[in-house]
């Protein structure tokens, strides 16, 4: 039997879109029992941008989508594959299949990935599978959410930490492979943490046979978060979860570049980063500006990165998620540029 060939993953380029409409802690204060110094001090929060009525979650993950391509100079149809990671589509049955058709990404399969805030980690995860296996050569990995449109605006407990936004990166085959290792997670036994859930308005009597469907529409509730839980969890486990990643590479702490964790409070950030030993400048954190994005805070926090230049050739950075499911999870990489 021939064995299997694997193949290197580099990640060719990434992008990343949030909305033009910015609140901030000042402007909440109006609408709601709070302060700047309150959330800010607690959080590390300052602003989060918000969808406008005329925008959907397509349109920002279209736009991040097209940077990332015009970065990497590659045409949309030599895509394979389109990979969307939100809980927040705009279409129940997935939103892959729009970003596909506006982008002109005609060639890919295109499917949507709901796991909340440690989405994108396992997108990439996924990807990463395809490419090494040599099934596809192109991938465009997405994360994006608008939890602005689930939180209850009148629960300071919640809507002060959400934003909206998108982001990208393309995976591509290559003699080098960028990614290291990675590691999932799940805790389904404590998934009632942080939630939307699904109620039923419908009660359809099946013991009689009817003729006509119930017209109470079925909906989902307002996001729930049990907050010190979830604190609890991700100081735990995602320090953890970095630490086996760099046991199975044989890496010790000292050789992590970057710390890039989920952009989900910036005590969660610090305490996790002083567990491991690692100086807060490691840290990518861009959580004042945009607040909890979910899905799209790590890409965006990534783009910004090699945007601005922080990621070099040969930089290892320690990427995880965390959040709803529970789910959490680390990706390792080692980013090397390609001559």
């Amino acid at each position: 039997m021939k064995p299997l060939k694997t193949h290197g993953t580099h990640i060719l380029s990434t992008g990343s879109a949030v909305p033009s409409l910015c609140i901030n802690n000042d402007m909440l204060s109006n609408i709601i029992d709070t302060s700047d110094q309150w959330i800010s001090t607690r959080t590390g929060i300052k602003e989060r941008r918000i969808l406008a009525n005329h925008q959907s979650i397509i349109d920002l993950a279209t736009e991040a989508s097209f940077e990332a391509l015009n970065k990497g100079f590659l045409d949309a149809q030599e895509l394979d594959l389109i990979l969307f990671a939100t809980s927040t589509p705009n279409d129940l049955f997935g939103s892959a299949s729009q970003v596909q058709t506006i982008i002109g990404a005609y060639k890919a399969a295109a499917f949507d990935i709901t796991a909340a805030c440690s989405g994108f980690v396992i997108a990439l995860a996924i990807a990463h599978q395809f490419i090494q296996t040599g099934v596809y050569a192109n991938v465009l990995v997405i994360g994006a959410d608008t939890l602005s449109q689930w939180v209850d605006w009148s629960d300071r407990t919640t809507c002060i930490l959400f934003g909206d936004g998108a982001g990208a990166a393309i995976l591509q085959k290559s003699q080098d492979n960028d990614i290291l290792t990675f590691e999932l997670n799940t805790n389904g036994q404590e998934s009632h943490q942080l939630s939307i859930a699904y109620k039923s308005n419908q009660k359809l009597d099946t013991s009689k046979q009817v003729n006509v469907a119930p017209k109470n529409k079925s909906q989902y509730q307002y996001l729930t978060m049990n907050g010190k839980e979830v604190y609890k969890f991700a100081v735990s486990s995602v320090p953890a979860s970095i630490v086996k990643c760099l046991q199975k590479t044989e890496l010790e702490v000292e050789a992590i570049t970057w710390l890039l964790l989920h952009q989900a409070n910036q005590r969660i950030l610090e305490t996790v980063a002083h567990k491991l030993k690692i100086s807060n400048n490691r840290i990518l954190s861009n959580i004042q500006f945009y607040g909890n994005t979910s899905a799209a805070s790590i890409p965006i926090a990534l783009n910004e990165a090699f945007n601005t230049g922080h990621i070099c050739n040969g930089d290892i950075i320690a990427i995880s998620g965390f959040g709803a499911g529970l789910t959490w999870g680390t990706i390792l990489v080692k980013w090397n540029i390609i001559q």
